[in-house]
């Protein structure tokens, strides 16, 4: 029998540990689609009748859909604002020396581990302060803030990841540094480009600390299914646009994760 390296050994613990592991995580979010098809109003056990209702309830339901696009338009802009920051911060650090460079990042990097309730209050202070009127603006802003860190850890890594030998031949042929990054730097991390903004996007229209402090009285979508949890009457709805978001933000977070791990074009055989 051929001997097999205990790196390559199965691990049935770990494996074991996995399962129950994604179970804990899972299990749970998946009764919000299931009972999005319940015909009562009421979450329980057990299920009697099934139903599209809610579903096309939901299309109806104007509130709603103005809260979503509210959502929509905060995490674009807060997407593409924070990438563009990112792509500029991640080559700064990846590809230049400067001092101070691991404080710098950390600065950087510090609304990832400071709690979200923290950042609200201090924000909304300053906003106030500076005399500037909480409204969908405000937040965008803020989520900016929280992006751009993410933006940043997901840009650095694809900077580092291709060959630079490509850039210093771009400038030997006499380009300048624009129509380098432009021709050269800019297809290489088109993929992680593309993953920042999907990943941004997620957490911004995810967000709620943020928008509860800073936002006005246009609400985004966290804010209005906050608010609809009191009425038991409106409660379906919500679940039917839970399920909907669930499956959307399931598939842009595996194609952000696929684009970030996939080989740059001048690393492939």
């Amino acid at each position: 029998m051929k001997d097999v390296s205990y790196i390559n050994r199965p691990n049935r613990p770990l494996f074991v540990y996995a399962v129950l592991f994604l179970a804990f995580l899972y299990v749970p979010v998946l009764f919000l689609p299931l009972f999005s098809f319940n015909d009562s109003i009421y979450i329980a056990f057990p299920i009697e009748n099934w139903t599209l209702q809610w579903y096309r309830d939901m299309f109806d339901n104007e509130p709603m859909i103005a809260a979503l696009m509210n959502s929509i338009r905060v995490g674009a802009v807060a997407s593409v604002l924070s990438t563009f920051l990112g792509v500029f911060g991640a080559k700064a650090v990846t590809r230049y020396r400067m001092p101070g460079r691991d404080p710098i990042v950390t600065v950087i990097m510090a609304p990832l581990v400071i709690p979200g309730i923290i950042l609200g209050v201090a924000l909304l202070i300053l906003i106030n302060r500076v005399g500037i009127t909480p409204s969908l603006y405000t937040i965008t802003l803020g989520h900016v803030l929280v992006c751009v860190p993410f933006s940043m850890a997901t840009l650095m890594t694809r900077f580092e990841g291709f060959d630079k030998s490509m850039e210093e031949a771009s400038a030997d042929l006499g380009e300048n540094a624009w129509w380098t990054f432009w021709r050269v730097t800019f297809p290489m991390v088109f993929p992680g480009l593309l993953a920042s903004v999907l990943l941004c996007f997620t957490i911004s229209f995810d967000e709620f600390i943020l928008a509860f402090f800073l936002g006005g009285t246009d609400p985004t979508l966290p804010l209005y299914i906050w608010g609809q949890l009191r009425f038991p009457q409106r409660l379906p709805n919500v679940l039917a646009l839970g399920a909907c978001i669930l499956v959307i933000s399931f598939i842009v977070v595996f194609i952000s994760q696929w684009l970030t791990h996939r080989e740059p074009d001048s690393t492939r055989s």
